[in-house]
């Protein structure tokens, strides 16, 4: 029988992580995927264009376990803050089984020479960014959203570099870490605006001077730079 629209397409990036389980990403071939669930080629393009789409899917999961964290009655009586720390490390969770997986991915997306694929993951970036923001039900304008969106933006991107080589359970490095970013930024937005009632994170990225390890941190190049190094070196 065949499987369901969504079920198949799942089962699609379902089998592509696990085929990446077993050897690595960049070893994961769409017809290997398509011999394992017994269909065509045909059957995995009606889903993605390519190889490069299945990683979006897979970080579209993250967004969809971020935003149904939200849908909590006790969500919105947390301080500020916490959702933004809730949802950050939710988003991260649902990675999280297949942390070294994911952290091939992103290696595959920074090689040298493939802006056909930035370009569209800083696009992907913002639109989780602004996923957070809705559904922490952040309602700063102007000036301020474009303070907000930076820091978190950066907040976001800092912690998922951090998280990528966090080996602590739970991921509790990870969660400290966060705690701390979004401490600072928040002390930087009620020094700038001097009021409480958005506690945005404002500008956070004028604070990472003052943390060693959150200016480290802020440059993801730095630690998934041995992932492509490594991945090469197998593929040589």
């Amino acid at each position: 029988m065949k499987k369901s629209t969504l079920d198949l397409r799942g089962a699609i990036v379902d089998k592509a992580v696990a085929l990446a389980e077993r050897s690595n990403w960049e070893a994961v071939r769409l017809f290997d995927i398509a011999a394992e669930l017994d269909i065509s080629l045909d059957d995995i393009r009606a889903f993605f264009r390519e190889k490069e789409d299945l990683i979006d899917a897979w970080f579209d999961r993250a967004d969809s376990h971020m935003l149904q964290t939200a849908e909590t009655l006790e969500f919105l009586s947390l301080p500020p803050r916490e959702r933004l720390h809730l949802l950050i490390m939710a988003w991260l969770d649902a990675l999280a089984e297949h942390r070294h997986v994911t952290r091939q991915m992103i290696g595959a997306k920074l090689e040298p020479g493939h802006l056909h694929i930035q370009i569209p993951a800083i696009m992907r970036i913002s639109r989780t960014v602004q996923w957070l923001r809705e559904a922490a039900h952040r309602d700063a304008t102007f000036v301020r959203r474009a303070l907000e969106e930076t820091a978190l933006t950066a907040i976001y991107l800092a912690t998922f570099t951090y998280w990528m080589r966090d080996a602590s359970e739970n991921s509790q490095r990870t969660r400290d870490f966060l705690t701390q970013a979004l401490r600072r930024a928040e002390s930087l937005d009620h020094r700038v605006y001097g009021s409480r009632s958005q506690e945005a994170p404002a500008a956070a990225t004028a604070e990472s001077t003052a943390a060693p390890e959150f200016s480290t941190a802020m440059n993801p190049s730095a630690q998934v730079e041995p992932i492509t190094a490594k991945m090469h070196a197998k593929s040589g």
